[in-house]
């Protein structure tokens, strides 16, 4: 018997020591030194402390404080990136991780739309210094434009829980690899593909956060990749407004009202964006967004 509990002592302590090294916070940090943490603005001298303390903020992006999760978790991931101080290898470490994720258990609708926006850093970062390979690219684009795809949850911000935001935050990662030098036509393809997708989605939920110009901003810079002409842009416009429904049911459907709401927030954002951009191909747009808004009963 005694040695029956001795085992069973021997592996509760080997659970609680692995489990130390997952969930939130850190192993080492509580949620007063994650207080400090956010109070210092992210300094960490040490550039292996901070490389451990990226990796296991990674875990806290689905954490249900927004104080962790969102002030601290995803500030800091953004704010060490963009001070370009992790090498290849450890982003790709990071990326991974954040892949993994968009696949795992989200039933708090946190971690997956947080995971993508700190995925949209990672594609960042390959904006101002090339390290992933044209397959990693290639990869990455697919594996955002699924993940735009596959967003059913469209709960923005809700009281006393912060943001969740998936459309959003996936817009922001297509906006990041529409932003690359590097992408290619066929990557820019699979980006329309998928903000079309989300411009009017069947669920028809009504966006009041912002969700239509976040939306508009890949496409405003796959504008400026000259990839397409004024007919590409025609043909692409035309598809959004049968997505609204059976003209049937306007104005006297509560989801056919959301949907035209939701590609009107669309169209006018990036109307705008196109009036207002310097760059010709961006303008461009102008006259196939007036063709859709006038085709919008």
């Amino acid at each position: 018997m005694r040695k029956t509990m001795v085992r069973i002592a021997a592996l509760l302590a080997v659970a609680a020591s692995a489990s130390s090294f997952a969930g939130c916070p850190p192993e080492g940090q509580t949620a007063e030194t994650l207080k400090n943490l956010r109070v210092a603005k992210f300094v960490v001298d040490d550039a292996d402390a901070r490389k451990a303390l990226a990796i296991g903020l990674l875990d806290c992006l689905g954490d249900p404080d927004p104080a962790i999760r969102d002030d601290t978790a995803y500030t800091a991931l953004m704010t060490w990136m963009r001070a370009g101080v992790f090498d290849p290898d450890t982003l790709r470490g990071m990326r991974d991780t954040l892949y993994a994720q968009l696949d795992g258990d989200d039933r708090k609708g946190f971690r997956r739309p947080f995971a993508a926006l700190a995925l949209s850093e990672v594609a960042r970062t390959d904006r101002f210094q090339k390290w992933m390979t044209p397959e990693e690219r290639t990869d990455m684009v697919e594996k955002a434009a699924t993940f735009v795809e596959s967003v059913s949850d469209y709960r923005g911000f809700v009281d006393k829980e912060g943001w969740r935001h998936g459309v959003a935050h996936g817009s922001d990662w297509l906006l990041q690899l529409a932003l690359n030098p590097a992408i290619e036509r066929a990557q820019a393809d699979r980006i329309l593909a998928a903000v079309a997708t989300q411009v009017v989605p069947d669920a028809a939920p009504a966006y009041v956060f912002g969700e239509g110009g976040r939306l508009a901003r890949p496409v405003t810079a796959l504008a400026k990749t000259g990839f397409y002409t004024e007919l590409d842009w025609d043909h692409w416009f035309a598809t959004l407004p049968p997505k609204i429904g059976d003209a049937a049911l306007a104005y006297n459907d509560v989801h056919w009202l959301a949907r035209r709401h939701d590609l009107m927030s669309f169209l006018l954002s990036l109307y705008i964006e196109a009036d207002q951009s310097e760059d010709a191909n961006v303008r461009h747009l102008k006259p196939s967004i007036v063709t859709a808004v006038k085709s919008v009963p």
